[in-house]
């Protein structure tokens, strides 16, 4: 997988939404976001900077555009993922799981739900 550029708060909550959708106009994008709805102007800069870093592409529709991913949301969170375990972790995932099992307070049993979660998928 080729290395993604990481992206902004602001960037990820309108790439959940256009991966959520998968092609979306700006009005669309916006209904989409929760509560304050930022302005028209700044989510269309958005959409413009993601498409520079290689994330959104465009065709043009009548007078405006239907922007859709370029890269796939499972892409972008291992990626991140990555990234996490590596910057905190010391790029360790069994710390990054301890430290997960410490912090929400988790018992044997309830890691071991986990575990047969991920065998199920993977079936």
């Amino acid at each position: 997988m080729k290395k993604v550029k990481q992206l902004t708060k602001a960037e990820e909550e309108v790439m959940q939404v256009l991966w959520q959708l998968e092609r979306s106009n700006v009005a669309t994008i916006i209904e989409a976001l929760s509560e304050p709805k930022p302005a028209y102007n700044t989510v269309s800069t958005i959409v413009r900077i993601l498409e520079s870093k290689g994330f959104v592409g465009h065709e043009k529709e009548g007078k405006g555009h239907i922007y859709h991913p370029l890269v796939k949301k499972g892409d972008y969170s291992n990626q991140s993922i990555n990234k996490l375990v590596d910057g905190y972790f010391q790029g360790s995932f069994k710390s990054m799981v301890s430290f997960f099992m410490k912090k929400n307070d988790l018992d044997l049993s309830e890691l071991e739900a986990i575990m047969k979660e991920i065998k199920k998928d993977d079936a």
